[in-house]
C-alpha cells in the first residue's frame, strides 16, 4: 500500500473506551487486550493516560514493554508535566507516540481552560516540542474542534506542524457533527493549513447521534487518513466510532472510499468477544458486524436467497470477520496439551504453570457439565481465572430453593478475605434472594443499576454471562460471572462486582480530558 490509501487504525478502547461507567479494566486486563490489539494488526494503540495515576502510568508502561509490532501511545494534556509523563510511560515501546491535545472552541477556551487563544496555541505548540525530546511521533488534538473556529483551528495546526507534529487529530468530541457538515470541514482544513502535505489527518467522533462511523467515513473521503476509534464501538455516553464498522465499511466499499488497513479481519469477533467480557459490555445482538445477529436470517424469501446464491443478501463472509473459528473440538476426554494449544491459537498467555493448570481443571469441570465446548467458553473461563489470583470475595457454596407458590430462598457460604461466611435470604426469585444472602455477607450498601444475561453459546446447556452494574457514592463497577447454572453465574458477578467495589484499581477516574 502507499501511504496515499493506507488508512492507518488508531484504536482507544484502552483509554477512551475505559470511561464508559464501570468499564475501568486492571493492568492485567489491559494487556490482555493491547495483546489482541496487536494480533488484530491496529496501528496505534492508546494505552491509556500516563497523568492520570500510578496505575494508568504501570498499565501503558507494561503494555509498552510487551507489544512489539503495533505503536504504543499515552493522552497527554498540553503541559510539561502531562507530556514528560506520557513520554516515560511509552519509552520501552519500539514504536511510540505521544498525543497531546487541548481544547480550541471558544466555550472551552473561555468556560474550562479560562485561557485566550494566544495562550491556547502558546501551550499546544510547547506540548509538541517537550513530546519531540521523547519520540519523532507526536500526535496533536484540537478538542471540540466540531465546535471550534475554522480560521483559529487553521491557526493552531499551522502551529504545531511547525513545532514538529506528525499526526493532526479532528475530534467531533460531543458527537454533534453530520457527515456532510465534516466532510467539507475535514477538506477545507487539509486545503487551508499550511504544511497540511507533511502530516496524517486524523479524525475521533463520538456517536452520541449515531453519526461516529459515517462522520469517520465522511473525513476518510476527504482525505484523512487516520481514524481513531474503538472495539464494539466502546466509550463514554453513547460510544466512539466502531473499529470494526470502520474497517469493513472500507473493505467492503474500495469504489467509495479508496483505502485499505492492516487489520486481519478474521480477528475481529474474537477482539470483540474478548473486551465485552472484561469489560463487562455485552455486544447487542443486532450490533453490525460482531452481534449473534448479524450473519443470521430469519426471513423466508432471505434464507432461501441466501441458500441459493450467498451475495444475494450477503455483503459479507461470517467467516471473514472470524465468526467460523468459534468452535473449540474439545471435551472432557481432551488432554492437557491440547486445552494448551488451543489457548496459544486464542492468543491466551497464562503468566505460570500453576494458572495453566487451574484453568485446566475448570475446562474439564466445564467439559463435565455441557456436550461442545466453544472458544467463548474458553475466554470466559480464562477471565475468571485472571479474577480469581488475587480475589478476596469468593463463593465457595450456594444452595437455593424455588418452588412455585412458594417464596425463594437461598443459602450462601462466600470466602471473605480468607474466612468463610453463610447467610440466608429469601427474594423475589432465586437470583434476587442469592444477591440478598451475599448482602447480607458483605453489607455493600451499593445500589445495582444494571443486570443483564447473555448467553455465551448456543445450545440449552450454554454457559450463561451475567454482568451486573454496581453504584456507591457515585463510584461505578462491572462484575461479570459465567456458569452452567444462571443463579450461581449471578453470585460470582455480583461477588465479583464487589471486589471490585473494595479493591479498586489503583487508579484516578480516566475523564481528566477527552478527545
Amino acid at each position: 500500500m502507499s501511504s496515499s490509501d493506507s488508512l492507518i487504525i488508531f484504536d482507544t478502547t484502552l483509554r477512551d473506551g475505559e470511561q464508559s461507567p464501570g468499564a475501568s479494566m486492571t493492568r492485567d486486563e489491559k494487556l490482555r487486550i493491547a495483546r489482541q490489539l496487536e494480533r488484530l494488526g491496529v496501528d496505534v494503540i492508546e494505552a491509556g493516560f500516563a497523568a492520570a495515576s500510578e496505575g494508568d502510568f504501570n498499565a501503558i508502561r507494561t503494555i509498552a514493554e510487551h507489544v512489539e509490532h503495533s505503536t504504543i501511545c499515552s493522552l497527554a494534556r498540553a503541559g510539561e508535566k502531562d507530556v514528560r509523563r506520557a513520554g516515560e510511560a511509552v519509552s520501552p515501546a519500539p514504536r511510540r507516540r505521544i498525543h497531546t491535545f487541548i481544547a480550541t472552541s471558544p466555550i472551552h477556551m473561555e468556560k474550562k481552560l479560562r485561557m485566550t487563544p494566544d495562550e491556547v496555541v502558546g501551550h499546544a505548540v510547547n506540548a509538541v516540542k517537550i513530546a519531540r525530546e521523547y519520540t519523532d511521533d507526536v500526535e496533536f488534538s484540537a478538542e471540540d474542534a466540531v465546535r471550534s473556529e475554522m480560521d483559529f483551528l487553521v491557526r493552531v495546526f499551522e502551529a504545531v506542524i511547525e513545532a514538529g507534529a506528525t499526526t493532526l487529530n479532528v475530534p467531533d468530541t460531543v458527537g454533534y457533527a453530520t457527515p456532510g457538515q465534516w466532510g467539507e470541514q475535514m477538506a477545507t482544513l487539509i486545503e487551508r493549513v499550511k504544511g497540511s502535505e507533511k502530516v496524517v489527518w486524523s479524525t475521533h467522533c463520538h456517536n452520541d447521534l449515531g453519526l461516529a462511523v459515517a462522520n469517520s467515513l465522511a473525513a476518510v473521503r476527504s482525505g484523512f487518513r487516520q481514524v481513531e476509534c474503538t472495539i464494539n464501538g466502546l466509550g463514554e455516553r453513547a460510544g466512539n466510532a466502531a473499529l470494526e464498522e470502520v474497517v469493513m465499511a472500507t473493505r467492503t466499499r474500495p469504489d467509495i472510499y479508496g483505502v485499505s488497513t492492516r487489520i486481519d479481519a478474521t480477528q475481529i469477533v474474537p477482539t470483540s468477544k474478548l473486551v465485552s467480557t472484561i469489560t463487562g459490555y455485552p455486544v447487542q445482538p443486532n450490533k453490525a458486524i460482531v452481534g449473534a445477529n448479524a450473519f443470521a436470517h430469519e426471513s423466508g424469501i432471505h434464507q432461501d436467497g441466501v441458500l441459493k446464491h450467498r451475495e444475494t443478501y450477503e455483503i459479507m463472509r461470517a467467516e471473514d470477520v472470524g465468526w467460523s473459528t468459534n468452535r473449540l473440538s474439545l471435551g472432557k476426554l481432551s488432554g492437557r496439551n491440547a486445552f494448551k494449544s488451543r489457548l496459544k491459537d486464542l492468543g491466551v498467555e497464562l503468566e505460570s504453570e500453576e494458572a495453566l493448570n487451574d484453568a485446566f481443571r475448570r475446562f474439564k469441570e466445564l467439559a463435565d457439565k455441557k456436550r461442545e465446548i466453544f472458544d467463548e467458553d474458553i475466554q470466559a473461563l480464562v477471565s475468571e481465572v485472571y479474577d480469581e489470583q488475587e480475589e478476596a470475595f469468593r463463593l465457595v457454596a450456594l444452595h437455593v430453593c424455588s418452588e412455585t407458590g412458594e417464596t425463594p430462598e437461598a443459602t450462601i457460604t462466600a470466602s471473605i478475605r480468607g474466612e468463610e461466611m453463610t447467610a440466608t435470604a429469601t427474594g423475589a426469585g432465586p437470583v434476587d434472594a442469592a444477591l440478598a444472602a451475599i448482602e447480607k455477607i458483605v453489607a455493600s450498601g451499593a445500589n445495582l443499576q444494571l443486570y443483564s444475561v447473555n448467553n455465551i453459546t448456543s445450545g440449552t446447556d450454554a454457559q450463561g454471562e451475567v454482568n451486573v452494574r454496581l453504584e456507591r457514592a457515585g463510584r461505578i463497577v462491572t462484575g461479570q460471572g459465567a456458569d452452567t447454572d444462571i443463579v450461581i453465574a449471578s453470585a460470582k458477578a455480583y461477588l465479583n462486582a464487589i471486589e471490585r467495589l473494595e479493591h479498586p484499581p489503583k487508579r484516578a477516574h480516566p475523564q481528566m480530558g477527552d478527545v
